[in-house]
């Protein structure tokens, strides 16, 4: 039995409340590590952090609001339609999956010693990938304003818009990944004039909650893509829920390199490597 539109709607409601409940603990313990370790000396992690959590709850708002409407003055059957506030909520999702790809573009260029050649085309995909999203509140407004899942002329656009940042994540994902690996394996000298290899304060704990945050977004990514590309009803779970995972995968990532970064030593104070630029 194929599950309506508005069934898939409402489940996406509802995971999207459970998940914000998970953000907001989520956030708070990561506001309270950076007043703790760092307080304001990374404005740029501050506010990535901040936004992606206010692009969140803005989006949550919207969907509530649509969700209390529906249930007040709205048949059911109607509550899968496109609204307005809708439509504002899904720029807003792809809005958190920007900065969190900006936050993962920070980091990597900051990793790979603030090399700018390093993120530019990670960088042309999220843009070309948010730029793509832009572009479909209009074309629905003009192709069928009602729709609930996106029209067939503009499936392969949303696909694009999806696709672009999918294919940002698993290249930073793996850039840095790839260069913690490296830079772990770099043999030092140590006070005893022995050779020992390097421990990064961040890196070596961090390096497998950035795969497996990368992880996540590739795995959200990929099946709301391949379920837009069907036109599969449950593409409107993901929908509504992923854009809590963006924000959770990102705040994890803040949370875990602030626990990592200041009890592990290095073999040498020299090698000191942090995800933080102290600027």
């Amino acid at each position: 039995m194929d599950v309506s539109i508005n069934v898939s709607t409402a489940i996406g409601v509802v995971c999207e409340a459970f998940l914000y409940g998970v953000y907001c603990v989520l956030f708070i313990t990561s506001i309270v590590i950076l007043i703790k370790r760092y307080r304001l000396s990374n404005r740029v992690i501050w506010a990535a952090n901040c936004l992606l959590f206010t692009t969140s709850t803005a989006h949550f708002a919207l969907v509530f609001n649509h969700f209390y409407t529906a249930l007040e003055y709205a048949p059911f059957s109607e509550f899968g339609d496109e609204t307005s506030a809708i439509m504002g909520a899904n720029l807003l999702s792809s809005v958190v999956d920007l900065v969190g790809d900006f936050l993962l573009l920070y980091r990597c260029w900051f990793v790979w010693g603030k090399n700018p050649y390093v993120i530019i085309l990670p960088l042309l995909t999220s843009l070309g990938g948010f730029g793509c999203i832009l572009a479909i509140p209009s074309l629905v407004l003009s192709i069928n304003p009602t729709s609930p899942v996106p029209p067939t002329e503009i499936v392969p656009l949303t696909i694009a818009g999806y696709v672009l940042p999918l294919c940002t994540n698993i290249m930073v994902t793996g850039l840095i990944a790839g260069r913690l690996w490296y830079l772990s394996r770099i043999p030092v000298i140590d006070e005893h004039g022995k050779l020992a290899i390097l421990k990064i304060a961040a890196g070596g704990r961090a390096m497998m909650l950035i795969i497996e945050s990368g992880a996540l977004y590739m795995v959200t990514q990929l099946i709301f893509v391949v379920l837009v590309a069907i036109g599969n009803p449950a593409e409107a779970i993901l929908s509504y829920a992923g854009t809590q995972i963006y924000g959770i995968a990102s705040t994890l990532i803040v949370i875990r390199v602030g626990l990592g970064t200041s009890p592990e030593q290095t073999v040498l104070p020299t090698t000191h490597i942090e995800f933080w630029s102290q600027s």
